[in-house]
């Protein structure tokens, strides 16, 4: 056994290494990789080649393992293997948004610089360095778009990436400017000169898109097989598609419901909605400076509010969420991702940083609500700061990774409830009223979702609902239906994960003995583990793993395009 144990790991250990090395980036923040030195992006013709057969030889080890009799977790980090291994094949030979998706290239391309960015100062030779790489590395991606997407690419994702790419050199140019008096004065030298390149680059890119589009034609749905692939072969969900759009319709009642009662309850208005944003009715931070104390203070009282209420055990030594004042080089760039920086394994223990611009009336729907009461953020991306600190520190190697958003995203979402029901929100009419809305956004999300993958919606008939629906800004509706048309199983993972959280929660409580905190403390630990898995190794119940099998049995195996 002990064998087999040390054959997993190294097994395990090869794939990790390659795929930080092969990951493709995202605009997302929790998928990100801490990329190894002297790395840049490599989409050529050969590098997927390449991908694919190394991918072959690993999934090929893989299936000769025979873990029939060894323990539960041993049998639980094999599937977690094989969840990673489908993940890759899924990128490469299903989803294919390296042959379909334009805007998959400025992720590609100018992700990566951003991603080095977002670490806060100062800037060292080798961080500045890594910088130029990057962006002398954007022109030889775009060249390697146009020769993966001609004649595969979907125009919706094409008109995507247009709208994205109108400004995208002149807000590169104004970054790199800003960024130049940070850096050490060799690097700053050569950034002109790097960045005029990236900058015509983009326009290149923008002007084949441009005349391209008519010869565009392939669908922009990832399709019934593709979707379905993603939801019981890597995410192991026991629920097929349609059942999850049901269990959403019925959280988006539950959401309108409780938000009503909610704004009765602070004596607001009682319909929901009735705020064009949750918190425009609650004085906001009166500066940036005021907003960061604030929401240093109220993180503090977060993390109390856990321990008094034996709720979640707050280590002394676990990093911070802190929100910060953002930089002048990183404001022209927020549009490529999440603008936060969750460290990495390596910089475990230092503060998660979330950037923030000073309040305004115009702020984005997250933005906003963090804004009247920094504990709506707090309450999400701060729980993803915590599950992937303690995660990253979890005794067994194969736990420390991300494999899939549901199990991540359904304990941030199952926070926030938490959170409200416990009373944290009681004192903040907005913060409660925001809970509420997010809730109906997440439940809103699954529909989106899944008609999107199916073909259903276009990206803009999405984009109108949620706008229309939740209701949020329309440019943030926008871009969440642009993300999750491009990255199908996404928006649907806040809901399932947390209806399994809670069903998992409710079958550990059929014991008196359960202890809450304990609960949350292992759950936060191994929140990287898919909950099937979870529930079969704490409660010795594999059931819906088994479930999720028969659904992706019905799932043919990928052929290559």
């Amino acid at each position: 056994m002990a064998d087999l144990e040390e054959t997993l790991a190294r097994l395990a250990g090869e794939f990790w290494a390659w795929r930080v090395a092969t990951a493709p980036d995202s605009p997302d923040d929790l998928p990100r990789l801490e990329r190894p030195p002297g790395w840049a992006p490599d989409w050529s013709a050969a590098a997927i080649a390449e991908r694919r057969r190394r991918l072959a030889g690993l999934r090929g080890r893989h299936q000769a393992l025979d873990v029939s009799a060894a323990p539960v977790a041993v049998q639980v980090n094999t599937r977690l293997l094989g969840c990673a291994l489908d993940r890759s094949t899924w990128e490469l030979d299903l989803l294919r948004a390296w042959q379909r998706n334009p805007g998959f290239y400025l992720d590609q391309s100018l992700v990566p610089v951003y991603n080095v960015l977002l670490g806060q100062a100062p800037f060292t030779p080798e961080r500045a360095g890594a910088i130029l790489r990057l962006l002398r590395q954007v022109p030889t991606v775009l060249r390697q778009a146009r020769e993966n997407l001609a004649g595969q690419a979907a125009e919706p994702f094409a008109a995507s990436a247009l709208r994205r790419l109108a400004d995208a050199d002149a807000r590169l140019a104004s970054a790199m400017d800003a960024l130049a008096s940070f850096l050490p004065q060799a690097e700053a030298a050569e950034l002109p000169a790097a960045t005029r390149d990236a900058a015509a680059a983009l326009r290149g890119y923008r002007d084949w898109l441009s005349g391209g589009r008519p010869a565009f034609e392939a669908a922009a749905s990832a399709g019934p097989q593709t979707l379905a692939f993603l939801l019981h072969r890597v995410a192991l969900l026991p629920y097929p598609a349609q059942r999850l759009r049901e269990q959403a319709r019925q959280e988006r009642t539950r959401a309108v419901a409780l938000e009503a009662v909610l704004r009765r309850r602070h004596g607001g208005p009682s319909r929901p909605g009735a705020a064009s944003v949750p918190g425009e009715e609650t004085p906001r931070a009166s500066g940036a400076s005021d907003l960061l104390a604030r929401q240093h203070a109220a993180e503090e009282q977060v993390r109390r509010f856990y321990a008094e209420r034996g709720l979640l055990t707050q280590p002394p030594a676990l990093r911070h969420y802190r929100f910060a004042a953002l930089p002048p080089y990183l404001e022209p760039l927020t549009w490529l991702g999440v603008c936060d920086d969750l460290t990495s394994p390596a910089r475990a223990d230092e503060d998660a940083v979330r950037y923030v611009a000073g309040p305004s009336a115009d702020l984005p729907y997250f933005e906003r609500a963090a804004a009247a009461d920094p504990r709506t953020a707090i309450a999400h991306e701060g729980v993803h700061a915590q599950q992937l600190a303690l995660a990253w520190r979890h005794p067994d190697p194969a736990r420390r990774h991300f494999y899939d958003s549901v199990p991540n995203e359904g304990i941030a979402f199952y926070n926030e409830e938490l959170m409200l029901t416990s009373g944290l929100f009681d004192d903040s009419p907005a913060g409660a009223a925001f809970i509420a809305s997010a809730m109906r956004l997440r439940a809103l999300r699954v529909e989106i979702d899944v008609a999107l993958a199916l073909g259903e919606l276009t990206p803009d008939e999405a984009a109108g609902q949620l706008a229309r629906l939740v209701p949020m800004d329309e440019e943030t509706a926008w871009e969440e239906a642009v993300f999750f048309a491009g990255n199908p199983g996404q928006g649907l993972s806040y809901q399932a994960g947390k209806l399994q959280v809670l069903d998992l929660l409710a079958a550990a409580a059929g014991d008196d003995g359960l202890d809450l905190q304990d609960f949350h403390d292992r759950l936060w630990r191994e929140g990287n583990v898919p909950l099937v898995l979870q529930r079969w190794e704490l409660l010795g119940d594999r059931g819906q793993l088994d479930t999720a099998d028969q659904l992706a049995a019905d799932v043919p195996e990928p052929g290559r395009p």
